[in-house]
């Protein structure tokens, strides 16, 4: 189910938590209940079975930090388009968002959701480009830059990892609207 991403042959397998935890969990706050963990070099709970997991809930959305399926390691994944409708695909392991110069950045309001809360959507300014560095699933140093979409994706997954949500960064009229929605749909759940 879903689409796989072709990293070349790498693999980046996430072990979730427990098996009893499966999917992207809505209505718990992902980013926000589960510390991660810095990978270093390369991680052997990076190679096992949660892989296929990770990117069939990718596969949903543009991206999806580990910690959204229980997995407490500081990656993400991401597969998703730039404001030019090139396609970007990859992981990024302890991801850093680099502060940008205000001259290098201009907010874009435009419509954010979340795979932690499908289908509930709100405007959210974000600068409209974005450079994130890591290390991909080898260990090697990675430097990812994106405009459109792509700098969304990667602001996105990288406040996961560090404990917020976009709804936290949203009006407090516009977050109560997006969570007064979500559990209306899911009240009868």
């Amino acid at each position: 189910s879903g689409r796989a991403l072709d990293l070349a042959g790498a693999r980046v397998d996430l072990q979730p938590r427990s098996s009893g935890q499966q999917g992207v969990a809505p209505g718990r706050n992902p980013g926000r209940d589960s510390a991660v963990r810095v990978v270093r070099g390369v991680d052997p709970a990076l190679h096992r079975h949660g892989r296929a997991q990770l990117e069939a809930e990718a596969a949903s959305g543009v991206g999806l930090a580990a910690n959204q399926i229980g997995v407490d390691r500081s990656v993400f994944v991401y597969d998703c388009p730039d404001e030019d409708n090139v396609r970007h695909q990859g992981v990024v392991c302890n991801p850093v968002l680099l502060e940008l110069p205000n001259d290098q950045r201009q907010l874009e309001d435009d419509q954010e959701g979340c795979l932690s809360d499908k289908g509930q959507y709100a405007d959210l300014a974000r600068p409209d480009f974005a450079v994130v560095t890591g290390q991909d699933q080898h260990g090697q140093p990675v430097r990812v830059e994106g405009t459109g979409l792509l700098a969304r994706c990667l602001q996105h997954e990288t406040d996961h990892l560090n404990g917020t949500l976009y709804i936290d960064r949203l009006t407090a009229k516009a977050r109560k609207k997006v969570l007064a929605a979500w559990r209306a749909e899911h009240q009868d759940a």
